[in-house]
């Protein structure tokens, strides 16, 4: 047997680039928006100002059959994997729903995701999926599975969606403006490794998507590609191994650049920046840090699936990540 032989069938091609995503329609005034919770159960005195939230936006928020269950044994799942993953799927599948927001994180996405019908969902066509933290796993999924772009961005039974108006604006205009919200970026955010890239992105919370490697339909290739990560309540310690795991995997192999959010929780930052450098700077592509996005006090809503560029001035300059298109068409 040749040494070509022995290697697996799927490693003879080379790794795909990246390609743009399809992108959902905008909002209008009056568009309903399922609420479903394919993860953690939300507290009430959370989800009820949120979906107020919405009403003022002109919004008609419709609450999935289980959005507000909790597992009879399992108190940190939002009820059975089953009814969550239904709930996804009808909400998706309506015909009347124009977009579809979860209402927290928490931990279950991974154990419901296969159970939903992705043929099902692709032929629903194209609507808006928000969420983010353990959502992470649904954003892969609809990238791999229908090709669809989604966004990365606030719940509605979260805090810092309930508390900070950066927050609120920010997907705000990303649902109904789109175009004026391209620059993405706060004030405070700076160049871990200083230059400039182009890809399309990708990403979420980073523990989420080193847990997804080895798993059905995971991600088989990142090339060409800028990786948006944030994390919370990670030790700086673990989120290393967490990023020498995807080093290793080879899962950021041909990555364009890196994008960092919000670390809350993880730790001193001194700590975790020391860590981000070591292990992202091996991999010679621009970084920036602080962006915004994530589990911090404000959570800027983050396109994935869509070409954008990523600032990182030697200079001290401000850094950003821009968008070549709106996020919604």
């Amino acid at each position: 047997m040749t040494p070509e032989a022995r290697i697996p069938e799927e490693r003879k091609t080379a790794p795909r680039t990246l390609e743009p995503l399809i992108r959902p329609a905008r909002l209008r005034p009056g568009a309903r928006i399922a609420v479903v919770s394919p993860s953690g159960p939300v507290p009430a005195d959370r989800l009820e100002p949120g979906l107020d939230i919405l009403r003022r936006w002109g919004l008609e928020p419709v609450e999935a059959p289980h959005a507000r269950a909790v597992h009879p044994e399992l108190e940190y799942l939002a009820g059975a994997d089953e009814a969550r993953a239904q709930d996804l799927q009808e909400a998706w599948c309506d015909p009347s729903v124009d977009a579809v927001i979860c209402a927290r994180g928490g931990y279950g996405a991974h154990r419901m995701v296969d159970l939903v019908d992705w043929d099902a969902m692709r032929a629903a066509g194209p609507k808006v999926f928000i969420g983010y933290s353990d959502i992470t796993v649904l954003h892969e999924a609809f990238a791999e599975r229908v090709g669809l772009a989604t966004l990365h961005g606030p719940m509605v039974g979260t805090e810092t969606f309930l508390k900070d108006p950066d927050t609120q604006e920010s997907l705000r205009a990303t649902l109904f403006e789109p175009e004026t919200v391209r620059t993405l970026g706060l004030p405070g955010a700076r160049t871990l490794v200083p230059g400039t890239a182009r890809g399309v992105t990708f990403g979420g919370c980073v523990s989420l998507l080193a847990a997804g490697i080895g798993t059905p339909h995971a991600r088989s290739s990142a090339r060409g590609g800028l990786l948006v990560i944030e994390d919370t309540t990670e030790d700086p310690y673990s989120v290393d191994r967490i990023l020498t795991h995807l080093l290793r995997s080879g899962a950021l192999a041909g990555i364009a650049g890196v994008a960092c959010g919000s670390w809350e929780g993880c730790g001193p930052y001194e700590q975790v920046r020391a860590v981000l450098a070591d292990r992202l700077g091996a991999l010679g592509v621009p970084v920036v840090e602080e962006l915004g996005f994530g589990h911090g006090p404000t959570g800027l809503t983050i396109p994935l699936g869509v070409p954008a560029v990523l600032e990182a001035p030697a200079d001290g300059g401000p850094a950003t990540l821009t968008t070549e298109v709106p996020a919604l068409i």
